[in-house]
């Protein structure tokens, strides 16, 4: 069952006394054979969950980092379908890693809500994200998700109030993305105190496990926050490894350098709560 893969990584974890590791990567930066290779070399250094961005004109939602992530991912051609076609592909040989799609409402929308359900279930996608799409807007594509066992992640912030967390906690599943700051993906974190508080009332509110992300980037902070959480994102850092591996003229060598940074931050997290 999809929901379980999902469930399944956030147990493994507590049962190893540590946070589970999910991980960003942008679809189709710098092109899809290289995004499909770093989906595995991901997960052979220690990605619990990974998260597939689906690339879109206008994300609000992220930093520079991604946006231009998502901007090179464009320029090849890539397409949500694409997208899924890797997903198809990674689980072709990987039964175990759950797939979490996370992108916009709009080429959601344009594939069509149950098209884009029954497609994402047919890749082995556990998952979906959808920045810009708020519960009172998701009702649609909510229940296509759930007929066919697929999770619904929504995001909590620092400014998300008592009332407003108990809207987001109905009808999610999979686990809550609280995000550390108020602000966009890759900006600076907040501070510990708070970030706990908000992690509690999401759990308790939602009563599934919690994940900190935006602006986590070193190891420092992947193991602070580990302490926090249920789970740790990394996104922008491991996106920026690929941009570095283009500019350095070696884009093949993008999976190599992101999978030796989840490595780096893996081990981080598992010596966190020792």
């Amino acid at each position: 069952m999809p929901i379980s893969r999902i469930s399944a990584a956030f147990e493994k974890a507590k049962t190893q006394n540590r946070a589970a590791f999910v991980t960003y990567m942008m679809c189709g930066d710098p092109d899809l054979e290289t995004s499909f290779e770093a989906a595995q070399a991901l997960a052979e250094n220690g990605a619990d969950i990974i998260e597939l961005g689906a690339p879109f004109t206008d994300p609000m939602a992220d930093g520079p980092a991604i946006q231009k992530a998502a901007q090179r991912s464009l320029k090849a051609g890539t397409k949500l379908a694409d997208v899924l076609s890797v997903a198809k592909r990674f689980r072709e040989t990987n039964q175990d890693t759950p797939l979490i799609i996370m992108g916009y409402a709009n080429p959601i929308h344009k594939m069509g809500y149950k098209a884009f359900a029954e497609a994402a279930a047919d890749s082995g996608v556990d998952g979906v994200i959808t920045v810009d799409l708020p519960p009172e807007e998701d009702a649609e594509l909510r229940g296509y998700l759930a007929d066919l066992e697929l999770a619904v992640i929504r995001l909590a912030t620092p400014t998300t109030t008592q009332a407003r967390m108990e809207t987001v906690a109905n009808g999610s599943s999979g686990f809550v993305y609280y995000v550390s700051v108020a602000g966009i993906t890759g900006a600076g974190t907040g501070a510990q105190t708070d970030i706990k508080a908000g992690v509690d009332r999401a759990k308790n509110a939602s009563g599934l496990p919690v994940a900190v992300g935006f602006g986590v980037k070193t190891a420092e902070q992947a193991a602070e926050f580990s302490r926090l959480a249920d789970g740790v994102v990394v996104g922008s850092a491991i996106v920026e490894e690929v941009r570095m591996a283009v500019e350095a003229g070696m884009p093949s060598d993008a999976p190599r350098r992101m999978g030796t940074l989840v490595k780096v931050l893996s081990d981080a997290i598992a010596e966190s709560r020792s």
